[in-house]
């Protein structure tokens, strides 16, 4: 692999996708995992164990939350996290552990700061609409990248399609890099989130932006 996505999603949206057990989503943007570009499932024998990352707890419950089954007991995301994208992303030195993946993955939600930059920035949820161009020019202009912004699709009656989840992808240094594929490399990311018959996909920059508070 070449390149590792830093997947946020906003727990709104999340909801929306399901008819789940969705109680209370955060109203703040959570970790959805930390994904090579390619492999999945790369060590089918290391199995997950949820004491290695004990000291991690209290900021895996905040920033890394089962958005979709609150109820459920929470390690089983993490679980799923671990055996298809941790196993791969173990062949740098620096996740090679289940406790330096995850804990890495938790300083690069920290450094990248999603939640601060768009505050500051006056990127609000909001019951107006948004310019997708006007998000993707602010975000790439303050962190000097391009990152992937997913949405749903408009549903029937819609004008808006809705924001749901910002990669942003990071060299084998951890350097921020631009996410966008050269010509031809199509990212199998896509179906990463796939909950029912809804799913994310690529936003298109000349439909308006809904950016929900509540489901």
């Amino acid at each position: 692999w070449k390149k590792l996505y830093l997947a946020h999603h906003w727990p709104v949206t999340v909801c929306k996708m399901t008819a789940d057990d969705c109680q209370d989503p955060p109203d703040y943007w959570t970790i959805h995992g930390l994904w090579p570009d390619k492999g999945e499932e790369c060590n089918r024998t290391w199995h997950f164990n949820v004491t290695e990352i004990k000291d991690l707890m209290p900021d895996m419950r905040r920033y890394w939350p089962d958005v979709l089954h609150s109820s459920l007991n929470r390690t089983h995301f993490w679980k799923h996290e671990w055996e298809k994208h941790g196993t791969c992303a173990a062949t740098l030195q620096v996740l090679d552990s289940q406790k330096k993946y995850f804990g890495k993955t938790l300083e690069l939600y920290q450094f990248v700061d999603l939640n601060g930059f768009l505050l500051k920035a006056g990127i609000k949820p909001s019951s107006t609409y948004y310019q997708m161009t006007a998000i993707k020019e602010v975000l790439t202009k303050f962190y000097g990248v391009t990152p992937k912004i997913q949405c749903l699709p408009p549903e029937e009656g819609e004008k808006a399609q809705t924001i749901g989840q910002i990669e942003f992808c990071f060299t084998k240094e951890l350097k921020l890099r631009n996410c966008t594929e050269a010509k031809g490399e199509s990212s199998r990311m896509q179906t990463d989130l796939q909950l029912g018959t809804e799913e994310l996909s690529v936003c298109n920059d000349t439909v308006p932006v809904y950016y929900p508070s509540q489901v």
